[in-house]
């Protein structure tokens, strides 16, 4: 055999051998469809300018970028996040509605709310968690009280003084303080809100405290409009590092935060959601200071991380709920 003759055997081989990659390449991509091709739509539950409504911007900004589409945010609020929970359960699984949710819908609202016609446990699936969102326990500075321990001891000196506003009945914000009350054994009053409203009247003095997500309150703080005197996280949070926790002033298991994070209606294909958790983590790093700076803990990780995470906050809700009597109907 000359080795003309060889080398147009061997190249042949070569052609084949690239053409077979092809199929296979080509076959692969047909069974996972390009995504995404079109406008994808990232429902927030709430309202404009709250929490989840900054993270998801943020986060769907960075998302649009990188795959090369518009994640348009999409807000339907109402009924403590219900209604657009809802939404994304009854929408088609195809990875174009999305949901950026919080702890309310997904772990609360399945006992505060009597007959939910869905559970998001279950209709829901997770694709990554985006931060984790103390709360803060903030005072108006006319309450004399710096510390914690000054704060327990004005509120037992004075029963039926200190009013706690909340951003609504059963909501985190509303739970924590219903917590505290119970822990240091005050009688405190809840005054419900709807949303930012609390905030105003907290800081007209109407009310003496609450609990509230550090981002709708940390450039009141440092304006010295308001007074933070503790977080209701594990560990203290990187945007209020000088705040101790309320565990660590004697009161252990009090964690009691907000988290938020992307999840898709059930059945979505699993490759989307692997592509979608790649965006966020992706993301995340570029997006870590400015989100300490406005008082969020970037988390990331697995889909199967977050589904954990989750089911556990529904079981630790349960019982916080069901002690506090509250129901939302």
């Amino acid at each position: 055999m000359t080795t003309h003759t060889h080398a147009a055997r061997n190249l042949q081989r070569r052609l084949a051998v690239l053409a077979c990659g092809i199929v296979t390449a080509a076959s692969a991509q047909a069974q996972q469809p390009a995504y995404p091709t079109k406008p994808v739509r990232v429902v927030v539950a709430f309202t404009a300018g709250g929490t989840t409504d900054i993270l998801a911007r943020a986060v769907t900004q960075k998302m649009s970028e990188t795959l090369k589409q518009p994640f348009v945010i999409d807000n339907k609020p109402g009924g403590g996040g219900n209604i657009g929970t809802e939404f994304v359960v009854r929408a088609p699984a195809d990875g174009y509605t999305l949901i950026v949710n919080s702890v309310g819908p997904m772990a609360v609202n399945q006992t505060l709310y009597k007959n939910l016609p869905y559970d998001p446990l279950t209709d829901l699936v997770p694709v990554v968690q985006i931060a984790d969102v103390p709360n803060v326990l903030v005072v108006n500075p006319d309450v004399p009280a710096k510390t914690l321990e000054e704060f327990i001891a004005y509120a037992k000196a004075n029963p039926n003084v200190l009013n706690y506003g909340s951003t609504g009945i059963g909501t985190s914000s509303h739970l924590s303080s219903y917590m505290l009350s119970k822990r240091i054994g005050a009688d405190t009053l809840h005054v419900p809100y709807k949303g930012a409203n609390a905030l105003t009247d907290l800081m007209a003095g109407r009310i003496q405290f609450m609990f509230a997500t550090i981002p709708s309150v940390i450039s009141h703080i440092k304006a010295g409009k308001l007074r933070a005197i503790a977080v209701s996280s594990v560990k203290r949070s990187r945007s209020l590092p000088d705040v101790p926790t309320v565990e660590e002033k004697g009161f252990p298991g009090f964690a009691a935060g907000s988290w938020f994070g992307f999840f898709a209606p059930k059945g979505t294909p699993q490759p989307v959601i692997a592509l979608l958790n790649n965006a966020v983590n992706d993301a995340l790093p570029s997006l870590e200071a400015q989100m300490i700076r406005e008082g969020a803990d970037p988390i990331g990780g697995t889909p199967a991380q977050f589904g954990k995470f989750t089911r556990e906050e529904y079981e630790k809700w349960k019982l916080i709920v069901q002690a506090s009597g509250a129901t939302a109907e």
